[in-house]
């Protein structure tokens, strides 16, 4: 990762990155909860762009990987600016947004704030709202009181925090239960065996989107990180299929 750089924000975070340039769209991946550039998906989709001489663009969300900042500061609308902001230094022309998981549900927020620029949208995993569907009501009580919440963490020795000031700024971006105003082309990707995001949230996703133009891709032995090989050159297809 040598050629990771970094863009400084107004706030004076500094946000880690790596970009090349290229034809078409311009691909930016948009990972998951606590998770980094550095990951498979993500470093797959990169490698791709360059072979293929594509633009792409990779980030850390402050708090996360080799950015600068507190996780427990993170929220939705941060992250969103900090996208955007790189967007708006790096990429001069359309945008192709792939979000994982909660880059789900980030990339609407994205999304809806670049307009015409954007041509299209590829969710995996697509988490929107989770404050609301995967929050028990003890923990919503908990954290609408100022309180930390603990889950167990497959992925890792340590517990995944959720934080009043994610918890709070998710419930004011809820995008379910509204018309959504992006028109692109959509291409969902869902594991019906995801054990963190039921795959239903695709198909209200595909619903509340105002586009005509969606596709949905259930893989009934599809875990909720789909990155098993198959998994990895399905995402490859579904990205080649905007150039």
């Amino acid at each position: 990762m040598s050629d990771v750089q970094h863009h400084t924000t107004t706030s004076g975070e500094r946000i880690a990155y790596r970009y090349t340039s290229g034809t078409g769209p311009t691909l930016v991946f948009l990972p998951g909860y606590m998770s980094d550039m550095a990951g498979g998906k993500a470093s797959a989709l990169f490698a791709e762009a360059e072979a293929l001489g594509r633009a792409c663009l990779l980030l850390d969300y402050s708090g996360c990987g080799e950015s600068s900042g507190d996780f427990a500061d993170g929220t939705l609308s941060k992250w969103r600016e900090e996208v955007l902001a790189l967007i708006w230094e790096h990429v001069p022309g359309e945008v192709l947004l792939v979000g994982s998981s909660m880059g789900g549900w980030l990339m609407l927020l994205v999304g809806e704030a670049l307009g015409e620029k954007l041509v299209g949208m590829i969710g995996i995993a697509s988490a929107p709202d989770f404050t609301t569907w995967g929050r028990s009501e003890a923990d919503k009580a908990k954290l609408a009181a100022g309180e930390t919440v603990f889950d167990p963490n497959p992925y890792g020795p340590e517990p995944t925090p959720m934080h009043p000031g994610f918890f709070a700024d998710g419930q004011a971006n809820l995008q379910l239960s509204r018309d959504i105003p992006i028109t692109c082309r959509v291409h969902l990707l869902h594991g019906q065996r995801d054990a963190d995001v039921p795959w239903q949230t695709s198909l209200a996703l595909a619903e509340a989107l105002r586009s005509d133009s969606i596709q949905v891709t259930l893989l009934k032995d599809g875990d909720h990180r789909l990155s098993r090989d198959e998994d990895i050159a399905l995402l490859k297809s579904a990205v080649a299929a905007f150039y």
